[in-house]
């Protein structure tokens, strides 16, 4: 696979209705679309999702391929019930297929218990201004992977990852993601560091 946006990860999707409270989730990705923060390119291929956790190791994350999407509704997220980093694997269930990001975003609520959302964006100017000045994942390390998983946990025990909330991956141009305690505060932490 390439630099697309395509699912790297081997799922076991369980197709199912959900009923889940996405008011406050939904308001930041509206917010961050309107931004152009996340989007499609102009091959249509959709960019950036969103997270947040609902019990130890479950999320609701945004779905793949709804980037290019202006607006959201609970069909367009699904649970992520399990991701195994060891073995590539993510078992989801809602009406559509977790994010490409899904391992990412289950890595970060792996190692880091009281956060509890995550933000992953594009944007190429402050991808480049933070690169290297801010925790910068491996250049190996693909979207999506085990090994950008990994370097999740390298970076927290490397680095003031665990407290800046922020990184940038080499591996995945234009890729920033945040975190925070809450959907707000992984919100506002981008901003910030975006300068917007």
């Amino acid at each position: 696979m390439d630099e697309k946006g395509y699912v790297k990860f081997k799922y076991h999707w369980i197709k199912a209705k959900l009923n889940l409270n996405i008011r406050q989730l939904n308001h930041w990705r509206a917010k961050l679309y309107r931004l152009g923060l996340i989007g499609a390119n102009t091959d249509g291929i959709g960019f950036g999702n969103i997270s947040q956790r609902i019990k130890k190791q479950e999320f609701i994350i945004t779905g793949s391929g709804t980037g290019g999407l202006p607006l959201l509704n609970k069909n367009h997220y699904t649970i992520c019930s399990k991701c195994d980093i060891k073995h590539n694997t993510v078992i989801c269930r809602g009406p559509i297929i977790a994010s490409s990001e899904s391992m990412t975003h289950s890595a970060i609520y792996k190692f880091l218990p009281d956060i509890n959302a995550v933000i992953h964006v594009h944007n190429r100017p402050g991808w480049k201004r933070l690169l290297n000045k801010i925790p910068t994942a491996s250049a190996s390390a693909q979207y999506g992977t085990p090994e950008l998983a990994y370097e999740i946990k390298r970076l927290l025990e490397k680095t003031d990852l665990k407290e800046k909330k922020i990184f940038v991956t080499a591996g995945h141009i234009e890729g920033i993601f945040s975190f925070g305690r809450d959907i707000q505060e992984a919100g506002e932490v981008l901003l910030r560091a975006l300068e917007i």
